[in-house]
């Protein structure tokens, strides 16, 4: 354990693990924001299980299908056409902030469903999926955190930027 001869060594101490602290939130944050993207991403164009709150993917529809292949796209790749959806994905964060989503409409449709087609979630059914992975991830820095150790995922240190 460290020993401080004066206060302002202590304070200085302080200040510099809450500063430590904040990057490392941050760190988190953006780890987690880019996990979750990440696998919304590749939700698109497989049928998906339940995943918590959020049901399975209805088959596509005998229409939809034959529509597909009308254009010239596979007929049972869910979501998937030119691939616009899943690069319409992205995260950002600010601060203490982090949010992942698409500024598509056809993402909002297809999320939560309509009067004519069934939801099928990417966005919470990633989320939910991840989760268990970052409440880990965030438990073993933190405790390292608390430990004195200035790292980010038990192997990178924390710099300033």
């Amino acid at each position: 354990m460290k020993s401080f001869t004066s206060f302002s060594g202590f304070a200085a101490e302080f200040a510099g693990a809450a500063f430590a602290l904040e990057e490392l939130n941050y760190r988190m944050l953006e780890h987690a924001a880019v996990s979750i993207e990440k696998r919304a991403k590749e939700k698109i164009g497989n049928y998906q299980n339940d995943a918590g709150q959020f049901v399975a993917w209805a088959e596509l529809a005998e229409s939809t299908k034959q529509d597909r292949e009308n254009q010239g796209y596979p007929e049972n790749e869910p979501l998937l056409r030119s691939g616009e959806l899943r690069d319409s994905i992205e995260h950002q964060t600010v601060g203490l902030v982090a949010h992942v989503g698409s500024n598509s409409d056809v993402a909002v449709f297809q999320e939560l469903g309509t009067d004519k087609m069934p939801p099928r979630s990417f966005l919470g059914g990633a989320a939910h999926e991840k989760a268990p992975e970052i409440v880990e991830m965030i438990g073993e820095n933190v405790a390292l955190h608390l430990a004195g150790e200035r790292v980010f995922g038990g192997r990178l240190p924390i710099e300033r930027e």
